[in-house]
């Protein structure tokens, strides 16, 4: 099954802006339900002179567990969390091709189309993440290496503009590069 995902046009100020939002809201929800929680255990199971660390850390791990689930089923899917499910998504794939890289840089040695696209959505992404972060120094490192891939592109004739990723790609490129190795 192929996943599809398209970089978008984000400001930054306001993606980190809502990102840090979510990210607080995620903190309470985790500090409240791990706080009542663990209240919670040492009242029912607690020993009232007793050691009672094993119950504030079990109440802790379900409110861990109950945060995350309660993230998972009902928060990812509202449109507030939407910049953060976004970067999630970018940093996702990203990580998906930096996992194969030695691969997708023999593809595009061997100018297969693939890895060219593999790489050309990676330079486009790694550097939109830079900037949704605040981060100027890693746009400015990437800069050789995407020339150096953009002069491959136009001497291919192949579009520059790579903002779609589909995963299907990296078994492609995976199997490409072990093809060339043989």
């Amino acid at each position: 099954m192929s996943d599809i995902f398209e970089l978008e046009q984000r400001d930054p100020d306001n993606y980190r802006k809502e990102t840090r939002k979510n990210t607080l809201i995620l903190i309470v929800i985790f500090v409240v339900l791990a706080m009542g929680l663990s209240t919670l255990s040492v009242s029912l199971f607690g020993q009232p002179d007793g050691n009672n660390f094993v119950w504030n850390v079990a109440g802790v791990l379900a409110g861990f567990i109950l945060t995350t689930l309660i993230f998972k089923q009902v928060l990812w899917y509202k449109p507030w969390m939407n910049a953060s499910v976004y970067g999630w998504k970018l940093k996702r794939c990203l990580m998906r091709i930096t996992n194969i890289m030695h691969h997708v840089e023999t593809g595009v040695e061997q100018n297969d189309i693939t890895a060219i696209k593999l790489l050309r959505f990676y330079h486009l992404g790694l550097m939109q993440m830079h900037q949704l972060e605040g981060n100027d120094g890693g746009v400015s490192e990437l800069q050789k290496p995407v020339q150096k891939l953009l002069l491959k592109i136009e001497a291919l004739e192949l579009d520059p503009q790579q903002i779609r990723f589909d995963s299907t790609w990296i078994d492609s490129a995976k199997h490409s590069a072990k093809q060339q190795t043989r």
